[in-house]
């Protein structure tokens, strides 16, 4: 089936729709279009990120709604009215946030383009009790507001600009889930020495590239011996103290007591 992937904001999950009219009629839908849509929480504006054939059943998705329209010129000019004065919005629920002295940090806004609802968007170390500051944003601005609770590695996809490789960040680009980066991940690709400021990323925690090339080390050093294990060498018996995985490859210690003798063995 013919779908497209629509995202609203960089920091909201995407929404899959058919690339097609309410009355059937196929559109010509291509990547970056911006599209007309309507959710469970009104009308909205968003860009598709993906187009192609999906296994609905296979994603476990049981019905797919058709868009309302692609935009127009108009809607782009509207889009800009409505965002006009973010910052201000931004500014005003900083300030509330300080006069309920809330844990939270407030770091963007979206409006849906029906301009029924403004979500703000905010990173916590914990749960945080809003329930005074949502009633007084809803008060002021008579509209339905959230608010939206992200990780902190959302920061630098929302604002984040280049890498310590010299590129784009992966989560502002091509990387949508950011999944969990484990210290192991570094250990099985024999770079935990480098210590935690090579190994973090813009957001202060383990740089999500850490993932890219796990399944292919975890793959691989499952048939190298332990590190701490004994094994035999044609040298003699050692201890392993260090892998070369990619060479398939061990270091073993063949040393007496204080003394240190490595050799590096291959592993057949």
């Amino acid at each position: 089936m013919q779908v497209i992937e629509v995202q609203f904001t960089p920091w909201d999950q995407s929404y899959y729709f058919k690339p097609e009219s309410q009355n059937g009629q196929p559109l010509a839908v291509k990547l970056g279009d911006q599209v007309i849509v309507e959710t469970v929480l009104g009308v909205d504006l968003g860009r598709v990120i993906l187009a192609g054939e999906m296994d609905m059943s296979a994603a476990g998705l049981d019905e797919v709604k058709p868009i309302l329209r692609l935009t127009t010129p108009e809607d782009q000019l509207k889009l800009l009215e409505l965002n006009k004065d973010n910052g201000d919005l931004l500014e005003e629920c900083r300030g509330l946030i300080k006069k309920y002295q809330l844990a939270m940090k407030l770091v963007a806004v979206h409006k849906s383009f029906d301009d029924n609802r403004v979500t703000f968007a905010f990173i916590a170390d914990g749960r945080v009790d809003f329930r005074e500051l949502l009633k007084e944003l809803i008060r002021h601005h008579k509209k339905s507001i959230r608010l939206q609770q992200l990780g902190v590695r959302d920061e630098a996809k929302i604002k984040g600009d280049t890498g310590p490789c010299g590129r784009p960040l992966c989560c502002r680009t091509h990387l949508k889930e950011l999944g969990n980066v484990t210290t192991d991940m570094a250990k099985n690709q024999q770079i935990a020495h480098r210590g935690s400021d090579r190994l973090s990323g813009s957001c202060g925690r383990l740089k999500c590239c850490l993932r890219y090339e796990e399944d292919l080390y975890s793959k691989l050093s499952r048939g190298l011996p332990a590190l701490g294990s004994r094994i035999k060498t044609k040298q003699g018996a050692g201890t392993v103290v260090g892998w070369h995985t990619l060479k398939g490859t061990v270091d073993v210690d063949l040393g007496q007591e204080n003394e240190r003798n490595i050799v590096e063995v291959a592993v057949k």
